[in-house]
């Protein structure tokens, strides 16, 4: 299991596909989710998944920001692989300079929660939003119902944090 999660993070890198402007109520909407969980004291795994949401929504967002300002545009694919490294990084190198990875009683299925949250919250984001682009072309560039946009990737955190709850209270 960690030698899934330590090639699927870099796999996530590697296969940064174009995905459309990210709202900033989403960005919002988990930072709000993560301060809300450090003081209710959830479990790493819970906070690993909207930290991994956080991560992909705000560099979708500093893509899409650098696109519409034409910057970086000249060797595309290496500037977003170099954004996703540099955010990935500017996260998880703090927390394990911190020392919160790695801790043997704060694991799930053999592997860190935190980390395990934060791999598990970035594929689903990216997933959902990569979804309801998907469903949005299929519509005519329209959403099927009102906040469509948001609904979606937070729902998707959401009830991944009701099932994470759940696995470890």
């Amino acid at each position: 299991m960690k030698k899934l999660l330590y090639l699927g993070l870099p796999a996530l890198v590697l296969s940064a596909t174009p995905v459309y402007a990210i709202c900033p109520v989403c960005v919002v909407a988990i930072g709000a989710g993560l301060g809300l969980s450090e003081y209710l004291g959830i479990d790493d795994t819970v906070a690993g998944l909207w930290i991994g949401g956080f991560l992909v929504a705000m560099i979708i967002w500093t893509i899409n920001w650098l696109a519409s300002k034409n910057w970086l545009q000249k060797n595309k694919k290496i500037s977003d692989i170099l954004i996703v490294i540099l955010y990935y990084g500017l996260v998880l190198w703090p927390l394990g300079a911190k020392g919160l990875f790695g801790h043997p009683a704060n694991q799930l299925w053999g592997v860190d929660k935190l980390l395990l949250g934060i791999a598990i919250g970035s594929f689903a984001f990216l997933g959902a939003t990569t979804w309801y682009t998907d469903i949005k072309k299929k519509n005519n560039n329209h959403a099927q119902f009102p906040y469509q946009k948001v609904v979606m990737p937070v729902g998707t955190l959401l009830i991944l944090s009701l099932i994470f709850y759940s696995i470890t209270r």
